[in-house]
């Protein structure tokens, strides 16, 4: 790696820790602005006011707003993000139990917007106004029409409880017992230690949410690549390429698709995003014991320091994919600018 491509990683980084210190303040003051009291939430409607300033002096929220806010920048900047006040538990430890669901997630739906959003987009390109085309478009359209939420309610009806082909639910069949633990991830995990029972199951309930998931970014990708590939099959070079008798096949993949996919990159990187933060509602539809789900719970019960703190973690992860994304879009065209 050259040491202009690290001057620019490092500036990329220095540019993230201000996006990251205003997301911070406006979890904290948003999360603050809730008219509920968690101190009386997690005390009961029976509890005396002795047991409920017990509590609000065990999680600080006795104090100030100003001070809390400086307590939490603390905490937050050292790794710590408090103890949650529904789980009883440090809320890094709720979310290293939690989040890997939610990563692995967002993780095999990015591969189904790439693998298949892709090929159809410079599908419908190459074959413009032909029928393979029009029913690209045609599902692109719908898939950025028809509510997440909705297409997930449509899948587990059709696939579970009609044909019964998927299982619903959790992220292994009760009784199963997961891999054993090196990243978190049940499918990585159970290849790294040949685990098959555990790997087939564990792909078999991760299909329908997150092809549900990745639905709707997919239509997006199709797009991006169809109109990218439009443009980039009318340039000369290709043009010049197709007369000097170049396979068909060879031109599109080896000249057009390359700089087609530039402006895709960048996509990627928003679509990762989307995904980690699109999969509350598909986590709670399927029940899948991610982030989603616990931030879900940590709302209903004020529980200020899990949502920020889950919160957190999503935006730091989002903000270090895109990172990697304008990695990846620089080595792919070395004049762009970070």
């Amino acid at each position: 790696m050259s040491s202009m491509l690290l001057q620019k990683i490092l500036r990329r980084i220095i540019t993230i820790v201000p996006v990251i210190v205003l997301a911070m303040t406006v979890v904290f003051f948003v999360s603050h602005m809730v008219p509920s009291d968690p101190a009386r939430l997690i005390a009961g409607q029976y509890a005396s006011e002795e047991q409920v300033a017990q509590i609000r002096a065990e999680y600080g929220l006795d104090k100030p707003l100003p001070t809390q806010y400086l307590i939490y920048l603390r905490d937050t900047f050292t790794g710590r993000f408090g103890k949650s006040m529904h789980t009883r538990r440090p809320v890094m430890e709720d979310i290293e139990e939690f989040f890997p669901a939610t990563m692995e997630l967002a993780l095999v739906s990015m591969f189904i917007v790439i693998v298949v959003g892709v090929p159809l987009g410079v599908v419908s390109a190459v074959r413009k106004d032909h029928l393979s085309d029009h029913a690209s478009r045609l599902f692109a359209l719908g898939g950025v029409s028809v509510p997440v939420f909705w297409l997930a309610i449509l899948m587990q009806l059709y696939f579970y409880f009609k044909l019964g082909w998927l299982p619903v639910g959790d992220r292994l069949t009760y009784g199963l017992a997961p891999p054993t633990d090196i990243t978190g991830l049940y499918i990585l995990d159970s290849l790294l230690t040949g685990n098959w029972q555990t790997l087939g199951d564990s792909i078999r309930h991760i299909i329908l949410p997150a092809a549900a998931l990745s639905i709707s970014s997919m239509s997006s990708v199709v797009r991006q690549t169809r109109s990218e590939m439009l443009k980039v099959l009318k340039e000369d070079y290709v043009v010049f390429h197709k007369a000097y008798g170049l396979a068909r096949w060879r031109v599109i993949y080896k000249y057009a698709l390359r700089n087609a996919l530039t402006p895709t990159v960048s996509l990627v990187g928003l679509v990762f995003g989307l995904l980690l933060g699109g999969s509350f509602l598909v986590e709670t539809v399927f029940n899948w014991p991610g982030i989603g789900q616990y931030v879900a719970q940590s709302v209903l019960s004020s529980d200020f320091p899990a949502i920020i703190g889950a919160t957190m973690v999503v935006t730091l992860s989002y903000a270090l994919v895109n990172l990697l994304v304008d990695v990846v879009y620089m080595l792919i065209n070395p004049k762009v600018r970070l």
